[in-house]
């Protein structure tokens, strides 16, 4: 039996048992993988201050995110096409952060609707919103999320284009897998994966196909996706978004401090540092890297949140001594649900929490809202 000790040891299970296709999707960035890979690397180069001989009783990880109770600083990121890491994917990982304590953030491309989480789920969950050039849609999909009573939206700002990424091209990324001699003999080896699959209807775009006209399979499904990313987004649209929702809104794919400022000026409640997992502009500098000046720049103004290569509790502490009042995490949990599904989803939360907790107390912090960087080590973090 494998003991599973940290997010790397989900990693490794989960290639295992995913199809190569969709364990290629998450796990990987566009182009040569650059900024991919230094959004991992760079929290690396960040020192700590160990400090001893403190009183470490009572240690608390609570805080808040856009005002809402969080067991940690930590939501589960956007992914999308959750559901075919593992079957009914966004509904098992939902239910996983409901039972810990932290917000889950379901994807407009998610395999699962927005009402299959709402109906299988008792805690309240975000919903992530891509700008579609048919706003009907839109106004569909955020009136859809009001229904499911979703606490916070957030408007992915960094994808009115799509990069290109070369493993999904290599390997005909589909939803469902077409039926390739090359697919098929990949699924040979995931027995696993495929019994999930055939227990459960839900193989397709959930919140698009049927609620769009003339989407009813996958050959006008993939046609519809590819003109409706909506290249004209600006900044009249997030107010106008704002007003339609009505309720929390956080901005993700903020960057650059100039956008920064224009996302305060938008009324946002948050905005989230982020590069897209490195899937979008390769050769972007790293989330961690960003944070700061973002931090300086308007964190008096707008909850600043970051993510991006976060792999373990460390990297959350180090956000947090960055300014980031929040930390989100994608392929860590995506690893957790392909090896475990949501037992798996549950364990990577675990994982990242005992060594929040470890980090705190070998730093000489009992409260995770008194952490900023004078737990680092001079020299050793961006500024």
């Amino acid at each position: 039996m494998t003991v599973i000790t940290n997010i790397e040891d989900l990693r490794v299970l989960a290639q295992k048992r995913v199809p190569r296709m969709f364990y290629d999707y998450a796990d990987s960035g566009s182009w040569t993988e650059t900024t991919y890979r230094s959004n991992a690397t760079d929290f690396q180069s960040i020192k700590l201050r160990q400090r001893v001989a403190i009183n470490m009783e009572n240690r608390s990880t609570a805080s808040t995110m856009v005002g809402q109770a969080v067991a940690m600083p930590v939501a589960l990121a956007p992914v999308g096409s959750t559901g075919m890491h593992c079957a009914d994917g966004e509904i098992l990982a939902a239910r996983a952060a409901g039972k810990f304590g932290v917000p889950f953030t379901l994807s407009t491309m998610s395999i699962c609707s927005i009402e299959d989480v709402a109906a299988n789920t008792t805690e309240p969950f975000w919903f992530q919103l891509y700008v579609m050039r048919d706003r009907a849609f839109i106004e569909r999909l955020i009136a859809r999320a009001q229904a499911a009573k979703c606490s916070a939206l957030v408007l992915t700002l960094d994808l009115q284009i799509l990069a290109q990424r070369h493993k999904d091209l290599k390997n005909g990324l589909s939803v469902p897998v077409k039926p390739t001699l090359s697919s098929l003999l990949n699924l040979m080896t995931k027995p696993r994966w495929c019994l999930g699959m055939l227990g459960t209807k839900r193989r397709q775009f959930g919140n698009i196909v049927g609620h769009v006209s003339g989407v009813d399979d996958m050959s006008s499904l993939s046609e519809w996706t590819t003109r409706q990313f909506d290249p004209t987004l600006n900044w009249n649209d997030v107010e106008w978004i704002k007003k339609r929702w009505g309720g929390k809104l956080i901005l993700k794919g903020i960057q650059d401090v100039e956008d920064a400022r224009l996302a305060v000026a938008s009324g946002a409640d948050a905005l989230i540092v982020s590069n897209h997992g490195g899937r979008q502009l390769d050769g972007a500098e790293s989330s961690i890297a960003a944070l700061p000046a973002i931090v300086d720049a308007v964190g008096s103004q707008i909850e600043v949140h970051m993510d991006g290569g976060v792999r373990s509790g460390q990297d959350v502490f180090k956000a947090r001594a960055l300014g980031a009042k929040g930390v989100y995490i994608g392929r860590a949990y995506i690893y957790g649900l392909g090896a475990m599904g949501e037992a798996g989803v549950t364990k990577a939360l675990e994982i990242i929490h005992k060594e929040l907790d470890l980090t705190m107390a070998l730093c000489g912090r009992t409260d995770i809202n008194t952490i900023d960087h004078a737990v680092l080590l001079p020299g050793s973090y961006p500024v």
